[in-house]
């Protein structure tokens, strides 16, 4: 099948796109079949010469079971697209799992700042690590997010992990995911968040475990010593 997605790289990307997917069989199946009747009707009942118009009372009942026929499809199909997106939705944005990292991101116009707990594991302490513009991940673990803004509404997005989460300001937004290889990716804001929304760009790093440990290592000598 023909992929214009980014590559997926989380756990839950798989899910995603196959409800995309059949979002696109669906619109798709009604495109070519309303435009493939479009066309034969233009050339089925173009003018001609010799042939002349009809004209034909509408027939209401005739009329309506169309319409209610439609619209019964178009509900189940909602239906269905409702049913496979609840697990999925569930999976993600309700049932978090607990995290084997904790990140606190803090979003500024017009930057990405990520904060790790220090030894102590908790949040708003002396050691803690503050990073900027680049998120630092290990591989096949569990990273549980913690979003706030300082401004305005802005967006986090991880393009590859399939992960979009809105931030509000005065708000902590919970968020997770789990990646499935090493990398460098993109780290974006989704959301027109003032004049310098475009040049709100970041980085996933995504470390194997022994490269995480080493990261945090130097990092915190840096910092520190």
């Amino acid at each position: 099948m023909f992929n214009n997605l980014p590559q997926n790289i989380s756990t839950y990307g798989a899910d995603i796109d196959g409800i995309l997917y059949l979002i696109y069989a669906i619109v798709g199946f009604f495109f070519v079949t309303m435009e493939g009747y479009l066309v034969y009707a233009v050339v089925r009942y173009r003018r001609r010469e010799g042939v002349r118009a009809v004209y034909q009372t509408g027939e209401t009942w005739r009329e309506m079971r169309w319409v209610v026929g439609l619209v019964a499809v178009v509900v189940f199909l909602d239906f269905l697209i409702d049913f496979r997106g609840a697990d999925t939705w569930a999976k993600v944005k309700q049932d978090f799992p607990s995290g084997d990292v904790e990140i606190l991101v803090k979003a500024k116009q017009f930057a990405w700042t990520f904060v790790y707990p220090g030894a102590d594991g908790q949040f708003d302490t002396k050691d803690d690590l503050t990073v900027p513009r680049i998120l630092h991940v290990p591989v096949h673990r569990k990273i549980r997010l913690t979003l706030t803004s300082e401004d305005v509404i802005h967006s986090f997005c991880l393009p590859e992990v399939r992960l979009k989460q809105d931030i509000l300001p005065g708000r902590r937004t919970p968020a997770w995911f789990e990646v499935t290889r090493t990398g460098t990716f993109s780290l974006v804001c989704a959301e027109l968040c003032g004049l310098g929304h475009t040049k709100m760009l970041g980085v996933l790093e995504v470390h194997d475990d022994s490269g995480y440990e080493r990261w945090l290592a130097e990092t915190a000598k840096e910092m520190f010593e």
